[in-house]
Protein backbone atom coordinates (compact mmCIF):
# COMPACT_ATOMS: atom_id res chain seq x y z
CA UNK A 1 0.00 0.00 0.00
CA UNK A 2 1.19 3.43 -0.90
CA UNK A 3 2.03 6.06 1.78
CA UNK A 4 -0.72 8.12 0.29
CA UNK A 5 -3.53 5.42 0.10
CA UNK A 6 -2.36 4.43 3.69
CA UNK A 7 -2.87 8.35 5.02
CA UNK A 8 -6.57 8.02 3.37
CA UNK A 9 -7.15 4.68 5.06
CA UNK A 10 -6.08 5.99 8.25
CA UNK A 11 -8.28 8.45 7.71
CA UNK A 12 -11.32 7.04 7.03
CA UNK A 13 -10.88 4.51 9.56
CA UNK A 14 -10.54 7.62 12.34
CA UNK A 15 -13.47 9.22 10.93
CA UNK A 16 -15.36 6.11 10.84
CA UNK A 17 -14.50 5.77 14.99
CA UNK A 18 -15.39 9.23 15.39
CA UNK A 19 -18.59 9.10 14.29
CA UNK A 20 -18.97 5.59 15.91
CA UNK A 21 -18.33 7.68 18.86
CA UNK A 22 -20.78 10.54 18.03
CA UNK A 23 -23.67 7.95 17.82
CA UNK A 24 -22.50 6.11 20.74
CA UNK A 25 -22.79 9.39 22.67
CA UNK A 26 -26.07 11.02 20.91
CA UNK A 27 -27.88 6.96 21.49
CA UNK A 28 -26.98 6.50 24.98
CA UNK A 29 -26.01 10.17 27.15
CA UNK A 30 -27.79 12.90 24.71
CA UNK A 31 -30.93 11.68 23.65
CA UNK A 32 -32.29 10.01 26.63
CA UNK A 33 -31.45 12.93 28.45
CA UNK A 34 -33.35 15.15 26.01
CA UNK A 35 -36.27 12.61 26.54
CA UNK A 36 -36.19 13.24 30.08
CA UNK A 37 -36.24 17.25 29.77
CA UNK A 38 -38.95 17.71 27.40
CA UNK A 39 -41.10 14.69 29.65
CA UNK A 40 -40.25 16.66 33.20
CA UNK A 41 -41.31 20.23 31.36
CA UNK A 42 -44.97 18.45 29.97
CA UNK A 43 -47.98 20.12 32.51
CA UNK A 44 -45.56 23.00 32.87
CA UNK A 45 -46.47 26.49 32.10
CA UNK A 46 -48.71 29.51 32.88
CA UNK A 47 -51.81 28.59 31.58
CA UNK A 48 -54.88 29.21 34.12
CA UNK A 49 -58.11 27.41 32.27
CA UNK A 50 -61.61 26.65 34.08
CA UNK A 51 -63.14 23.30 34.89
CA UNK A 52 -66.81 22.00 34.25
CA UNK A 53 -66.94 22.25 38.41
CA UNK A 54 -66.02 26.07 38.31
CA UNK A 55 -62.77 25.29 39.81
CA UNK A 56 -59.40 26.81 37.91
CA UNK A 57 -57.04 24.15 36.31
CA UNK A 58 -53.50 24.88 36.41
CA UNK A 59 -50.28 23.33 36.45
CA UNK A 60 -50.65 22.81 40.13
CA UNK A 61 -53.74 20.93 39.50
CA UNK A 62 -52.01 17.91 38.32
CA UNK A 63 -50.25 17.66 41.79
CA UNK A 64 -52.11 15.54 44.70
CA UNK A 65 -53.33 12.65 42.96
CA UNK A 66 -52.89 10.28 39.93
CA UNK A 67 -54.52 11.99 36.70
CA UNK A 68 -54.90 11.56 33.02
CA UNK A 69 -55.45 14.35 30.83
CA UNK A 70 -56.86 13.91 27.51
CA UNK A 71 -57.21 17.27 24.66
CA UNK A 72 -60.24 16.56 22.10
CA UNK A 73 -63.36 19.09 21.55
CA UNK A 74 -67.45 18.21 22.12
CA UNK A 75 -67.98 18.27 17.45
CA UNK A 76 -65.05 15.34 17.37
CA UNK A 77 -66.71 12.94 14.88
CA UNK A 78 -64.83 9.94 16.56
CA UNK A 79 -61.71 10.34 18.17
CA UNK A 80 -63.10 11.95 21.56
CA UNK A 81 -65.85 9.72 21.58
CA UNK A 82 -64.19 6.25 20.88
CA UNK A 83 -61.34 7.46 23.79
CA UNK A 84 -64.01 8.43 26.11
CA UNK A 85 -65.72 5.18 26.04
CA UNK A 86 -62.44 3.47 25.89
CA UNK A 87 -62.28 5.47 29.73
CA UNK A 88 -65.20 3.61 30.73
CA UNK A 89 -64.33 0.04 30.20
CA UNK A 90 -60.67 0.97 31.72
CA UNK A 91 -63.14 2.90 34.95
CA UNK A 92 -65.22 -0.62 35.39
CA UNK A 93 -61.83 -2.73 35.30
CA UNK A 94 -59.77 -0.93 37.87
CA UNK A 95 -63.00 -1.28 40.00
CA UNK A 96 -62.80 0.71 43.22
CA UNK A 97 -59.02 2.11 42.26
CA UNK A 98 -60.33 3.91 39.48
CA UNK A 99 -61.99 6.54 42.12
CA UNK A 100 -58.36 7.09 42.49
CA UNK A 101 -57.60 8.39 39.23
CA UNK A 102 -58.40 12.37 38.30
CA UNK A 103 -59.80 12.30 34.31
CA UNK A 104 -59.17 16.03 32.72
CA UNK A 105 -60.85 16.74 29.84
CA UNK A 106 -59.18 20.02 27.71
CA UNK A 107 -60.42 21.50 24.60
CA UNK A 108 -58.80 22.12 21.52
CA UNK A 109 -61.70 24.25 20.47
CA UNK A 110 -62.30 26.97 23.26
CA UNK A 111 -64.84 29.24 20.38
CA UNK A 112 -67.07 26.30 20.99
CA UNK A 113 -66.46 24.30 24.28
CA UNK A 114 -67.89 26.81 27.05
CA UNK A 115 -67.26 25.25 30.35
CA UNK A 116 -71.77 23.99 30.51
CA UNK A 117 -71.25 22.92 26.74
CA UNK A 118 -68.38 20.58 28.02
CA UNK A 119 -70.58 19.76 31.07
CA UNK A 120 -72.96 18.75 29.08
CA UNK A 121 -70.57 16.66 26.50
CA UNK A 122 -68.94 14.54 29.51
CA UNK A 123 -72.38 13.78 31.49
CA UNK A 124 -72.40 10.05 30.36
CA UNK A 125 -68.59 9.34 31.46
CA UNK A 126 -68.32 9.71 35.24
CA UNK A 127 -65.11 10.62 36.61
CA UNK A 128 -64.37 12.82 33.54
CA UNK A 129 -64.22 16.58 34.56
CA UNK A 130 -64.27 19.21 31.40
CA UNK A 131 -61.88 22.06 31.02
CA UNK A 132 -61.71 24.98 29.04
CA UNK A 133 -60.75 28.68 28.70
CA UNK A 134 -59.60 31.72 26.70
CA UNK A 135 -58.13 30.94 23.43
CA UNK A 136 -55.01 32.41 24.32
CA UNK A 137 -54.89 30.14 27.58
CA UNK A 138 -55.94 27.19 25.71
CA UNK A 139 -52.71 27.55 23.48
CA UNK A 140 -50.38 28.01 26.15
CA UNK A 141 -51.65 24.98 27.83
CA UNK A 142 -51.03 23.15 24.31
CA UNK A 143 -48.11 24.25 24.51
CA UNK A 144 -47.17 22.84 27.98
CA UNK A 145 -48.91 19.23 27.21
CA UNK A 146 -46.66 19.31 23.64
CA UNK A 147 -50.37 19.21 21.86
CA UNK A 148 -50.56 19.67 18.27
CA UNK A 149 -54.01 21.29 17.35
CA UNK A 150 -55.80 23.00 14.42
CA UNK A 151 -58.73 24.01 12.91
CA UNK A 152 -59.43 22.34 9.39
CA UNK A 153 -62.23 24.18 7.48
CA UNK A 154 -65.07 22.22 6.03
CA UNK A 155 -66.86 22.69 2.99
CA UNK A 156 -70.27 23.44 4.46
CA UNK A 157 -68.59 26.28 6.03
CA UNK A 158 -68.27 25.01 9.04
CA UNK A 159 -64.75 23.52 10.60
CA UNK A 160 -63.19 20.56 12.94
CA UNK A 161 -60.59 19.86 14.65
CA UNK A 162 -57.26 17.63 13.69
CA UNK A 163 -55.78 17.12 16.92
CA UNK A 164 -53.41 14.97 19.58
CA UNK A 165 -55.37 11.44 19.99
CA UNK A 166 -53.23 10.48 23.52
CA UNK A 167 -53.85 11.11 26.92
CA UNK A 168 -50.95 11.93 29.02
CA UNK A 169 -50.71 10.30 32.32
CA UNK A 170 -49.08 12.03 35.57
CA UNK A 171 -48.45 11.20 39.02
CA UNK A 172 -49.70 12.28 42.29
CA UNK A 173 -46.56 14.98 41.88
CA UNK A 174 -47.84 16.37 39.18
CA UNK A 175 -44.57 14.40 36.94
CA UNK A 176 -45.72 12.83 33.93
CA UNK A 177 -45.23 8.91 34.08
CA UNK A 178 -46.48 7.53 30.26
CA UNK A 179 -49.05 7.96 28.01
CA UNK A 180 -52.34 5.89 26.41
CA UNK A 181 -52.11 5.48 22.49
CA UNK A 182 -55.15 5.92 20.82
CA UNK A 183 -57.51 2.74 20.94
CA UNK A 184 -54.26 1.09 22.45
CA UNK A 185 -54.67 -2.32 23.71
CA UNK A 186 -56.65 -2.44 26.93
CA UNK A 187 -54.69 -4.83 28.77
CA UNK A 188 -51.63 -2.39 27.87
CA UNK A 189 -53.54 0.29 28.91
CA UNK A 190 -54.67 -1.07 32.10
CA UNK A 191 -51.01 -2.23 33.28
CA UNK A 192 -50.20 1.52 32.79
CA UNK A 193 -52.99 3.03 34.54
CA UNK A 194 -52.77 0.20 37.20
CA UNK A 195 -48.93 0.78 37.62
CA UNK A 196 -49.42 4.74 37.80
CA UNK A 197 -52.39 3.90 41.03
CA UNK A 198 -50.33 1.37 42.70
CA UNK A 199 -53.04 -1.07 42.28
Amino acid sequence: MTPVAWKILRAVLYGAAALALLATLWFQVVAPRMGRDIASELGRGDYRLTTTDGESFTEETLRGAPSAVFFGFTHCPEVCPTTLSDITIWQDDLGDKAKDLRIWFVTVDPERDSPQMMKEYLGWVPGVTGVSGSPEDIAKAERAFRIFARKIPLESGGYTMDHTAYILLFDDHGRFADLIGYQEKPETALAKLRKLLGA
